[in-house]
């Protein structure tokens, strides 16, 4: 984690100006500014200079995001009197690390500085925030290209701020890919967890193994919920789907690192394999040569205490080493794509019945001296990270890598909720914290009878609420952490989009901004103005957090309704006589006793007068059924 010191003398300076205003309208939230009267006019004429040759990439970014809408044909060059200066510092300020910047904006102009360039470019996303909101636009945009007079110093939280994308279940395109990262680069993310191999297709082209791609990356073709569909039938032709060749992942890890993002590519096993056994069945222990990339049927039973049962196997074998042979060939052609530190290798949901029943796993663990099928995962994740380190890479994957025991350098991502993160803590791992409960963009955020049904929800405001850092747990092993978007509901970018915002506008604040300025009021007016921004920028996005919370609750025999909402200055306004609400009927303001029969409750918000929210609707029965539930 990331801890920097600002002098006294800034924070006197900074202290008084940020408790008196509120008015940046930045996510996230920068560490410390001031905003004096007046502003800084851009124009036609101004130039874009930049100190040193590491900055001129930056200044090239800057010019072409200024002129797209404006019309102007600002240019970058290498000057230090331009009317905006990006500088690099000579002698490092030991406040802002390697991602820190400071911004100052003077009616003469504007200059940034920053020890690094990443420093720069984030000093650029934040620029580009303080102008008017037709910025975003793709096209020329008539507006008054002015900027508040400001005084910022920013600098990180955590080093690690992630936002995961599971393209297995669904293929995103090499344009659709870039799209993404370039849109969270601009929270201050820097890192993208590529999530390229699962039981629904395998994304990645293995030169050594082409039967992953021409066969592991396609499925029959099926429509409806995810999880209902119906099983392949007999000869039916795979064509769904797609992969990333070579080429297209060194273009795409090329633009990303352009934008100061690192791509962490995740190949998941020894679990969620069945892509890859579709393509070698040898692999699994049943080797069943009719195993098929899945599109999404129910494969699997699970209990609802975590325990679960697979009816197809889907898991590698650990007991034969053509397994290992193979996972050689895939992390070798993985490490020579991906130049950062990880490899993902998943590690959830492993389903061992299979093994159980296997004569070579049982050889095995007798040959290990081991009495629990569930510690074969600790050998086979043993063998996993020695192929790693081989390669020059180390081991990154889910909590239940932990069960069976794992090396000191391997880390961890707790996502049961933080307790596998607290414990790898306490084991001196390194954490990235992406609990369900915080971090999993693929909940539904709102009112489960307006967005499409998901098994779980969770709203913008208790993503904001997150806490990295659990009591008690040393700092220094908590590495940040990330949003997770798993797509078995979601088929294109357009709606990664409307799941992934705003909540990760959300995190962005949790992993970037310091801890004590977190103010969820505050938050909720800048989410707003970026609503704004975003509808300018054609970037889709959820409005849930203007619909109301609707609960209830058993007491004494009767249903009482609560109601709450998470954006401030909302008014709630329902019925329960079959009559549409408006401003003009009953007005929520506490808990209400539900009256005996059939009634239906419609519930809407408004803001000043003006509806706000999506009008909700729930029968008696439904009411019945949520009571304790939300």
């Amino acid at each position: 984690m990331l801890r920097y010191l600002l002098c006294p003398l800034f924070f006197a300076m900074f202290g008084l100006a940020n408790a008196q205003n509120n008015s940046l309208n930045l996510i996230p939230q920068p560490a410390e500014w001031q905003v004096t009267n007046g502003t800084y006019a851009l124009t036609r004429g101004a130039t874009i200079g930049f100190d040193k040759p590491e900055g001129r990439a930056i200044a090239e970014m800057l010019a072409q995001k200024l002129n797209t809408p404006t019309g102007f044909s600002l240019k970058a060059q290498q000057s230090t009197s331009a009317a905006i200066q990006l500088r690099l510092n000579n002698t490092p300020d030991a406040r802002l690390g390697q991602e820190g910047y400071t911004l100052e904006s003077t009616p003469k102009g504007i200059v940034m500085t920053a020890n690094q360039p990443a420093g720069l470019f984030y000093a650029m996303q934040t620029l580009l925030q303080l102008f008017p909101k037709e910025v975003e636009s793709k096209t020329v945009a008539k507006a008054d290209w002015n900027i508040p007079l400001v005084k910022i110093a920013d600098y990180p939280r955590f080093a690690w701020r992630g936002i995961m994308l599971d393209v297995s279940r669904h293929f995103f395109s090499k344009e659709d890919v870039k799209t993404h990262i370039d849109q969270i680069a601009r929270l201050k993310y820097n890192t993208f967890h590529w999530h390229l191999t699962d039981d629904n297709g395998w994304r990645i082209e293995i030169k050594s193994l082409p039967k992953l791609t021409s066969v592991g990356a396609w499925r029959v073709q099926r429509a409806g919920r995810f999880g209902d569909r119906a099983d392949p039938k007999p000869d039916e032709p795979a064509t769904y789907g797609g992969f990333y060749t070579h080429d297209d992942i060194r273009e795409i890890v090329r633009y990303a690192q352009e934008r100061f993002v690192t791509i962490v590519p995740e190949i998941d096993v020894p679990g969620h394999s069945m892509a890859a056994i579709a393509a070698y069945p040898e692999l699994s222990c049943t080797k069943n040569p009719d195993t098929k990339v899945n599109p999404g049927t129910p494969f699997s039973e699970w209990y609802g205490n975590g325990t679960f049962k697979m009816n197809i196997d889907n898991t590698l074998n650990p007991s034969d080493e053509k397994v290992y042979e193979f996972l050689d060939k895939v992390f070798a052609e993985v490490a020579v794509l991906f130049p950062n530190p990880y490899i993902h290798v998943g590690g959830d949901e492993c389903y061992k019945g299979y093994w159980k029943e296997d004569p070579g796993c049982q050889a095995l663990m007798k040959k290990l001296n081991i009495r629990h099928v569930e510690d074969l995962q600790g050998y086979f994740m043993g063998r996993v990270e020695q192929i790693l380190h081989s390669k020059g890479k180390k081991l990154l994957g889910w909590d239940e890598i932990l069960e069976g025991g794992i090396s000191p350098n391997a880390t961890v991502m707790s996502w049961r909720g933080i307790k596998g993160g607290i414990e790898a803590a306490q084991m001196g791992h390194d954490v990235v914290m992406t609990p369900t409960t915080y971090a999993y963009l693929d909940y539904n955020q709102g009112e489960p009878t307006i967005d499409p049904p998901i098994y779980a929800y969770l709203r913008a405001k208790k993503s904001y609420s997150f806490e990295p850092v659990p009591d008690g747990v040393d700092p220094k092993y908590i590495l940040g952490g990330q949003g997770n978007l798993w797509t078995e509901q979601v088929p294109t970018l357009r709606y990664a989009q409307y799941m992934t915002y705003p909540r990760a506008w959300a995190l962005s604040e949790v992993y970037w901004s310091p801890k004590e300025k977190k103010n969820w009021e505050d938050f909720a007016n800048r989410m707003e103005a970026h609503f704004a921004r975003a509808d300018v920028a054609e970037i889709n996005y959820s409005r849930a957090v203007y619909d109301a919370i609707v609960k209830t609750r058993r007491q004494d025999g009767k249903l009482w309704l609560e109601m709450d909402n998470e954006m401030p200055g909302l008014d709630i306004f329902y019925s329960i006589d079959d009559t549409m609400p408006d401003r003009f009927s009953s007005k929520y303001v506490q808990p209400i006793e539900l009256p005996e029969g059939p009634i239906t409750l419609r519930v809407i918000t408004y803001r000043d007068g003006k509806p706000i929210g999506h009008l909700i609707t729930l029968s008696r029965e439904a009411l019945e059924k949520r009571a304790g539930r939300f």
